[in-house]
């Protein structure tokens, strides 16, 4: 299992890469420039558009500011901030992987107990660059499932559980291969009974893309959960009941024994 530490070990920093690991603060950008990068993040759910309006802006400001806006408690500027850093870090990787994993990096480190802080929305965007970026996934993919893990990089903090399985089963519905590689499927089945809804309810739409079977005992408890969630999907936030989101688990599981036993 990679730590934090261990990674970091492997980075060789230069000027430009500090700008991006938000080493060098006299290339953190100007309040008017963040003000301005928050205010597009704010408007609707149009990551394209948003994208495009960031061009007049240098790389390494705008993933400064986006950084800022993955811990927002705003919904919109949140969302659209882990959306487009996966589309930026993507882009930033292709010409410079070294660039990349340095920001995935910073990313691991928030969410470390030794960086003194909480790391929101960190797991959620670790996921959508790699969900963006085949490179970084193969080579961080197996830290989305240690978050997961308690002989791993276990998150307590049930609200920070919500965005690392948000991000597994992101992850999961584009590179399924890779998640089944690190066994998140056996690792989510403890979430099915968490106290916390929503961490039962994205547990079970995970389990349900991934369609691991083992867990349809434990999904069926949740068929009568009314309870209500927030889960962000296809660029839209949605709120269905954690009984919906087990009911379309257990449909996709059983398709696939359906196909196994023709």
């Amino acid at each position: 299992m990679l730590s934090y530490i261990s990674l970091l070990k492997k980075t060789c920093l230069t000027k430009k890469h500090l700008r991006l690991f938000m080493i060098n603060k006299a290339s953190k950008p100007k309040r008017k420039e963040k003000q301005d990068i928050l205010a597009l993040l704010k408007k609707g759910r149009d990551v394209d558009k948003i994208l495009n309006e960031l061009h007049k802006f240098p790389d390494h400001i705008i993933i400064h500011a986006l950084f800022s806006g993955i811990c927002k408690s705003d919904e919109t500027i949140k969302w659209n901030s882990v959306s487009t850093m996966g589309r930026m870090v993507a882009k930033i990787a292709d010409h410079d992987m070294e660039a990349g994993r340095i920001i995935m990096r910073r990313l691991m480190w928030s969410l470390n107990d030794e960086s003194g802080g909480i790391g929101w929305g960190a797991a959620e965007a670790m996921a959508e660059i790699m969900v963006c970026h085949e490179g970084l996934a193969s080579e961080f993919g197996q830290m989305q499932v240690a978050y997961m893990r308690e002989d791993g990089n276990y998150q307590e903090l049930e609200a920070m559980q919500r965005g690392v399985i948000w991000g597994v089963g992101r992850l999961a519905g584009v590179r399924p291969e890779l998640m089944i590689k690190w066994k998140a499927g056996h690792y989510l089945l403890p979430y099915l009974e968490s106290r916390d809804a929503t961490v039962r309810g994205l547990a079970a739409w995970a389990l349900g893309i991934l369609k691991y079977s083992k867990a349809m005992g434990l999904i069926g408890t949740l068929i009568d959960d009314d309870s209500t969630i927030q889960l962000y999907i296809n660029n839209t936030m949605t709120s269905p009941t954690v009984s919906k989101l087990a009911s379309d688990a257990l449909a996709e599981m059983q398709k696939t024994k359906d196909i196994v036993t023709q």
